[in-house]
C-alpha cells in the first residue's frame, strides 16, 4: 500500500450506494460505494458550504440538499458548470481496508 494513502474503513461495512462519511485525518471525507469501486468526495458542497452527506445520490451523481447543485462523483464536476469541480479523493482497497489520498481542499 502507498504510504500516501490513509486506511479508513473495512470494505464490508461500506453499503452499495450509500454515502458514508468518515473522517481522515481531521478532514470530512464522504465515500460511496458503486460496484467494485469507492469514491471519495470532501463533505461540503462548494456552492455554500452545505453537507453533502444527506445528499441525494442517483448512479454517480450526488445532489447537493441546500441548494440542488450536482456533481459527478468520479471526477467531481458540477453538472451545470464543469469548470466547477467538487474536491475528489482517490480510493483504493487493499486487504479488504478502504485506503484514502488526500488532496488539499482548502
Amino acid at each position: 500500500m502507498d504510504s500516501e494513502y490513509i486506511p479508513v474503513i473495512r470494505i464490508e461495512n461500506l453499503k452499495e450506494d450509500t454515502i458514508t462519511p468518515v473522517t481522515v485525518m481531521g478532514r470530512s471525507v464522504l465515500l460511496i460505494k458503486r460496484g467494485n469501486q469507492v469514491f471519495g468526495i470532501t463533505s461540503r458542497c462548494p456552492h455554500m458550504g452545505c453537507s453533502l452527506a444527506n445528499g441525494k445520490l442517483k448512479d454517480y451523481v450526488i445532489t447537493c440538499p441546500c441548494h440542488g447543485w450536482s456533481f459527478d462523483i468520479r471526477n467531481g464536476q458540477y453538472q451545470s458548470n464543469k469548470a466547477i469541480v467538487l474536491m475528489t479523493h482517490e480510493c483504493s482497497v487493499e486487504n479488504g481496508q478502504v485506503c484514502v489520498k488526500l488532496f488539499d481542499d482548502f
